[in-house]
């Protein structure tokens, strides 16, 4: 008995309708008018989304049972062995870097404001860092090797990277003096909305937004960051305003004749549970091991992926800067 109540534990969480399934037995619909019973009505939209999503992908033939496999392999790991580490991180930061703050903001929409767009170039500097430092980059492949995108994709986390991102987001955010209600509020929107952003093409076959492009990180523009092309390789790093995409010159959209193709550059195995979540960290220890010199070692660890010690470079700019230089050829010629 005890595992099955386990099972229907792990099935509600993943469901995330613990909260309104409580307000359901109690009869307290007063409870949906606090920010609790609000959330408890979100919380369970994207898991739903993601089963609907997994339907009508056999229905139209679609099924990508591999990337489901191991997304939802990854989502169980997951939960055994970093489910209360992100949440750790953030109150150990609030409780660190508060005192240094710059200044103490307040819970006013202003303020709710500034609060989102600092939280949005905190978020910018983890996702860039993610992709230009091989370390870090170990922590997100897990997250870009999905050969193909679906909501599924949402739970493909390495377990380290969240407290990783949690804390570069929340330290930004601290010493910026967003109030720390403000932030946990953020948190859950951004949340929620980054989960929305990776919908497959079963649902939303575009995933365009028309003019709110131009303020909003659509699914389209988080479809050519998972793009292995090199024409959109290491773009569109915000999650919800692209501001600073905009800003410091990362911003990409999506082409009509540049059909993307999802996943990472090496050769993976994207079927593999092990390939997909210790791939990148295997890698570079062989890297690591085989370098010669303290020096080359250490660089491995904080150069962008595809570094090299012997100068054959193969990292996103080189990649890119080869394309563009291709392009301007063909079209001279």
């Amino acid at each position: 008995m005890e595992i099955l109540d386990t099972i229907y534990q792990e099935i509600i969480g993943f469901l995330g309708i613990s909260q309104a399934w409580e307000i359901l037995k109690t009869g307290n619909y007063s409870a949906l008018r606090t920010y609790e019973g609000f959330t408890s009505l979100i919380l369970p939209i994207i898991p739903l989304l993601v089963i609907l999503e997994l339907i009508l992908g056999l229905i139209y033939k679609k099924p990508q049972t591999k990337v489901y496999k191991v997304n939802f392999l990854i989502y169980i790991f997951n939960r055994f062995v970093g489910r209360f580490i992100a949440i750790a991180m953030v109150t150990l930061c609030i409780g660190w870097f508060q005192p240094y703050a710059l200044f103490q903001t307040e819970a006013t929409w202003y303020w709710f404001i500034y609060a989102y767009i600092v939280w949005e170039f905190g978020h910018f500097l983890y996702h860039y860092w993610g992709h230009k430092v091989r370390l870090f980059w170990c922590l997100h492949s897990t997250h870009h090797a999905p050969e193909d995108m679906n909501l599924s994709v949402t739970y493909a986390h390495f377990f380290l990277e969240a407290p990783y991102a949690d804390t570069i987001r929340t330290t930004v955010c601290i010493l910026a003096g967003v109030e720390p209600t403000m932030l946990f509020v953020i948190m859950f929107i951004d949340g929620t909305y980054g989960a929305f952003i990776h919908v497959g093409e079963n649902i939303m076959r575009n995933g365009r937004f028309g003019f709110l492009e131009k303020w909003v990180l659509t699914p389209s523009h988080h479809r050519v960051h998972h793009a292995k092309n090199p024409l959109y390789m290491d773009t569109n790093f915000c999650n919800l305003l692209n501001i600073w995409d905009r800003v410091f010159g990362t911003y990409q959209e999506e082409q009509d004749d540049e059909k993307i193709e999802y996943g990472i550059t090496r050769e993976i195995d994207s079927g593999n549970f092990i390939d997909v979540y210790f791939g990148e960290i295997i890698a570079l220890a062989k890297d690591v091991w085989h370098a010669p010199g303290i020096k080359n070692k250490l660089l491995y660890l904080v150069m962008p992926p595809g570094w090299h010690h012997t100068g054959d470079h193969k990292t996103a700019k080189v990649v890119r800067a080869h394309y563009f230089n291709s392009q301007k050829a063909r079209v001279r010629a």
